[in-house]
């Protein structure tokens, strides 16, 4: 994508767009990939106290580099802590203390249910997914969730082959009902743009759209008949410094 002679990729566009729903002070459980780069970006340009928290067991993270797996020993050298994993789950995310937690999957649904068990038939599946790690408790717990994938007709469904994580279950009421402690998906951001729940239905609706992205685009990659916000937004696109820091924070082994 372009405008005047700034040029971006879509990751970049989601990972900009990430960064910038992320606040100051905010505790961030944060995964590897588009999730870690937006994180460490706003922790770079507008949110210098926020906490980052890997599944790995480490807290108060700041990477120079971004890792490529959670193995990667960068981030234990980078953290003001290292605990256990059950620590992270049973002290920080089970209790509600973290306050986002970024999801993906291989299929979400119009209630940000996320599906990354398998593909058909659980007992016969057409795919068979790497499973849930840690979702399910970062769905149910923290505070709120916010979803990065790439928006595909395969992959936004009007309902999951399999629900891994709850996002607001089958409509308003069911978290409350499930006792799950968090707000849910509050935003799903795309590479064409972001869904957010519509505060009666608990449907996702598109409430932005990316620079150069049309609402026919959008709807083509969607399993359900999209609902369009009234007001309807258009994203910022990627600022020079935005671009410049996320380029420059160099994947380790990249």
């Amino acid at each position: 994508m372009t405008t005047t002679e700034i040029t971006w990729t879509a990751d970049e566009m989601m990972s900009v767009a990430a960064s910038r729903a992320l606040r100051d002070g905010q505790s961030c459980f944060v995964g590897i990939g588009l999730p870690s780069a937006a994180a460490n970006l706003a922790r770079r340009l507008h949110a210098p106290d926020l906490v980052l928290i890997y599944e790995s067991g480490t807290i108060g993270t700041e990477p120079d580099e971004l890792p490529l797996s959670i193995g990667d020993g960068i981030l234990a050298e980078s953290a003001l802590s290292v605990v256990s994993v059950p620590e992270i789950f049973n002290y920080w995310l089970q209790p509600g203390r973290i306050d986002v937690g970024f999801l993906s999957g291989a299929q979400i649904d119009r209630f940000g249910n996320i599906n990354t068990t398998v593909i058909g038939e659980y007992d016969e599946p057409d795919v068979r997914l790497p499973g849930s790690g840690g979702a399910p408790e970062i769905a149910a717990s923290c505070r709120e969730v916010i979803v990065v994938m790439r928006q595909r007709l395969r992959a936004f469904v009007a309902s999951v082959d399999f629900v891994t994580s709850v996002g607001h279950g089958s409509g308003p009421g069911d978290r409350r009902r499930l006792g799950l402690r968090g707000a849910g998906p509050v935003r799903v951001i795309t590479d064409l743009g972001v869904l957010e729940p519509d505060p009666a239905t608990a449907e996702l609706v598109l409430t932005a759209l990316h620079t150069g992205i049309t609402v026919e685009q959008a709807r083509a990659e969607t399993g359900w008949e999209l609902e369009i916000s009234p007001d309807l937004m258009t994203t910022a696109p990627p600022g020079a410094d935005e671009l410049e820091t996320l380029r420059g924070m160099r994947t380790v082994g990249g």
